[in-house]
Parts: structure tokens; sequence; C-alpha cells
């Protein structure tokens, strides 16, 4: 857990809305390498309630993955973290590694993805589902197990029972994931934080896992925060989207209206990389370049070296995120309401050029959101 952090600005508490879970405010993560300090999550700000689906979306060195970690307080000593974390109410960022254990794994829970490395390969399944519940109840081992079995059969692995004695390896890699859904839910937490959980999962594999994660939902009334790139995924399943760029927030609004009516060049691009089957035959538009070094961000906009719409004005002031001409949609561009006058926006990208001094870049960001997690 990072321990160099910072409060929130002094004053007295804000009144928290009673049916709010999570409220993450202005979170900030700074790495100091040799290099430079590496700004990997800059402003990010979202609210959960109950039965909310949050979906964070973005390539790699985005700041997804560390804006996660910061919530469960999993990030390396040497993060320097300002914002505030709320979960209903309670201040967490600041709280020691004490205090956060109880909470983590509790009432807010993380599914990893990669199931064999979240899963000890020496111990059967479930003494490790009933090892989390004990951690945070006072119950006999003979009840625990009883729990890890019943988290089992939640979340749809037969036979849960028989199951329970078996090992990490005599799992598919469905089945796996499932136990660690299992693992994340056994304590009844709020908030599930999934951080790529049907990566290299065939697709037959994936609808059941997304599927069990929304009847765990419904069932729990617990929130998502749904992290991943693949945009299929969240189409199927969030109510709301944010897009990160640049370690920060780019695009924000329910899914419906940002995948429809996208208000961020970013959010075109990506959107026009996603393979389509009425494009059967034809070439995929990418975003040409490469997205910023989280050490030297370009000034104005970070995704002005490779926008299509760049004006000088993007090059000098970054952009605020703004409420565009629909209610809860959010952008951070100048330019949002000239693209919404563009009849045909997935053409933006196809005739651009970039020169290679324009997206020169480095994976400073990339290498290190990859250590922080």
């Amino acid at each position: 857990m990072a321990e160099t952090v910072t409060r929130p600005a002094s004053g007295s508490a804000p009144t928290e809305d009673s049916d709010v879970l999570l409220r993450v405010e202005n979170l900030s993560v700074d790495f100091p390498t040799d290099d430079g300090v590496v700004h990997a999550v800059r402003n990010v700000s979202f609210t959960l309630r109950p039965r909310d689906v949050l979906g964070i979306v973005g390539e790699s060195g985005s700041g997804k993955s560390v804006s996660s970690m910061a919530v469960m307080g999993l990030l390396p000593r040497t993060a320097r973290i300002t914002g505030s974390i709320r979960y209903r109410g309670r201040e967490l960022v600041g709280l020691s590694y004490k205090q956060m254990r109880s909470l983590r794994g509790n009432s807010i829970a993380m599914i990893f993805q990669d199931p064999m490395t979240s899963l000890n390969p020496v111990f059967s399944v479930g003494w490790q589902l009933a090892e989390a519940y004990r951690a945070h109840h006072d119950v006999s081992r003979k009840a625990a197990w009883t729990k890890a079995v019943e988290a089992l059969e939640l979340v749809g692995i037969p036979q849960p029972d028989r199951r329970a004695a078996q090992y990490p390896h005599e799992f598919s890699g469905g089945m796996r994931q499932r136990a660690v859904i299992a693992m994340s839910i056994i304590n009844d937490p709020d908030v599930i934080i999934a951080d790529e959980p049907t990566t290299a999962l065939d697709v037959t594999v994936q609808a059941q896992i997304l599927d069990t994660l929304l009847r765990i939902r419904d069932e729990m009334d617990s929130a998502i925060v749904m992290i991943t790139h693949d945009l299929g995924v969240v189409a199927g399943m969030v109510n709301r989207v944010q897009v990160m760029y640049g370690g920060t927030v780019v695009e924000s609004g329910p899914v419906d209206e940002v995948f429809d009516l996208p208000r961020m060049p970013y959010t075109v691009g990506l959107l026009g990389s996603i393979p389509n089957p009425s494009l059967v035959g034809k070439r995929l538009t990418p975003i040409k370049g490469a997205p910023p070094s989280l050490v030297n961000l370009p000034p104005g906009c970070p995704f002005s070296p490779r926008c299509p719409l760049v004006v000088d004005r993007c090059r000098e002031v970054e952009p605020e995120l703004l409420e565009t001409d629909r209610a809860g949609h959010f952008a951070r561009c100048h330019r949002s309401d000239h693209l919404a006058t563009i009849e045909a926006p997935s053409r933006l990208f196809a005739h651009q050029e970039i020169t290679v001094d324009e997206a020169d870049t480095s994976a400073d960001g990339d290498a290190e959101e990859e250590e922080a997690s």
C-alpha cells in the first residue's frame, strides 16, 4: 500500500448521499522514477450506487488499472496519491494498511485478469475461498467451507461440493475465473472491481462470465467497475462508461450515448478500430501514432498529436471535462461541438497523416502501470 499520500484539502467533510457506495473525486497518482515523475492517473472522478455497472476503457497505459489499485490500496509505497476516495462516506486516502485490509476483499473486492496467478496452486479451491471468508469472519473451518461451497454454486460451478476439494489446475480456464469471482463475492462486497475478467477466454465463456457478474450484481445489490480494453464487453454490460487516455478521463456518459454519439475524437477512433461484421473485406481504421509518454505529457490536450481535428488551442490548453449538449454526457475536447456536426465521424482517421515527430512518445507509462499492477 502506498504510504506517501496527500489527504484531500482540509475543511468540513462533504455530505454524502445515503445511497452512494463509492465516490472517487479528482484522483491522481504519480510514480517518481529515475527518468522523471510518471503521471499515471490525473483527476479521475466517478460515483457508484447499488446495481451500477461502470465501464472504464482505454489503451494499455491509460491509467485504468492504476485507478482501481488506488481504490483497493494496493499501490506500491512509492506512489503519490492525491484526491479523495470515499466508501460510504469514509475517506480511504491515508488509511493505514490494517484499516484498508479490513475493507479489502470484504466491502470492496477485486477480480484480477489472470486466474492462474490469483489462485494458489498448492491449496484446494475450497480451502482458499474458506480462508478468504475466515479473514473477515470469526467462524469455524467447517462453516467457512460451507460458505465456500455456496459461493461456488452461486457462480455456476457444477457439483460445487466436489469441485471445492479440487486444485486450480483441475479447473478449466472459465471455471478458474468463476472460482476467482466466487472468492471476490464470498464476503458479500458492496463494490466489485473487475480488471479484464474475460482476458484469454473464448467468446462463449466470456459471455457466461459476464452473465454471472450481472446476476451476482442483481442478487447482492452490489456495484461493479468493469475495466477492459474490449468495447464489445462494455457495450453489452455497463450502464455508464468512462474513456481514459493519457492518464485522464476524456469522455464519460451513458454507454449508448457515448458509443452512438461520441463527442471526443479519441472515442471515435476507438470505436472505429472494433471489428464489425458489416465491414467484412474492408480494412479497419487505426489511430495513427502512439499514446503519450506519461513522464513527458504534451502541452494542451494529450491526444492533440494524434487528433484529426486538432487546432492551435488544442496544443496549448488542456480542455476541461465538460458536459456536452446531452445531459450526463461529458467530453474533454475543445472541438466537441464541431464533432457533433460531422455526418460521418468514423471517417476522420481514414486519411490521417502523422509525422514521426508528432507521435514521438515512450513506453514509460506502460511500464510503470505494469509495475504498479
